[in-house]
């Protein structure tokens, strides 16, 4: 094999190589969360979460859209990912830290977390507004419009300085 091909595969390989490591993060659960991300010293990132109608979003959903796939998608993260990954998530927790901040088997703990460039190494998301609108856009039956900014800082859950 030449050098240039040889060169290549690897360059390939190290491409791929993210991906390969995303399939095995596991959902862990809000709950999992909400061990270090409940306290003020943490903004009380949870308590905001469990207030808000993403946490509820499950409820919202009425007579066949219950069951409808396509809702189920962006009204619970349990039904968004694959069953082989969901792990600790339950249906019932709605839009969870997870459908955000991505599955935290591999960054949930705090040897992790305390470093943000190790922490998305092993998973964690910073989410943007693409995010958002992989469910709210106009396929959505109830969509209103987005405004990106606005909604941010209706969910906003920072960690205080």
């Amino acid at each position: 094999m030449s050098i240039k091909k040889l060169m290549m595969v690897i360059s390939l390989s190290l491409l791929t190589l993210p991906v390969l490591q995303a399939q095995n993060f596991q959902y862990v659960g809000a709950a999992k969360c909400k061990v270090c991300h409940n306290s003020p010293a943490k903004g009380a990132q949870y308590k905001i979460w469990e207030a808000s109608k993403h946490a509820h979003a499950m409820e919202s959903l009425k007579g066949a859209d219950a069951k409808n796939p396509k809702c189920l998608k962006c009204h619970s993260t349990y039904y968004e990912v694959s069953p082989n990954l969901r792990g600790g998530i339950t249906a019932n927790e709605g839009v969870s830290c997870e459908s955000c901040h991505g599955p935290g088997s591999a960054y949930k703990s705090y040897a992790i977390m305390k470093n943000r460039e190790k922490a998305m190494a092993k998973g964690l998301l910073m989410p943007d507004e693409k995010t958002c609108t992989k469910c709210h856009n106009s396929e959505s039956p109830n969509f209103k419009g987005f405004d990106y900014k606005t909604y941010l800082a209706k969910i906003a859950h920072p960690i205080p300085k």
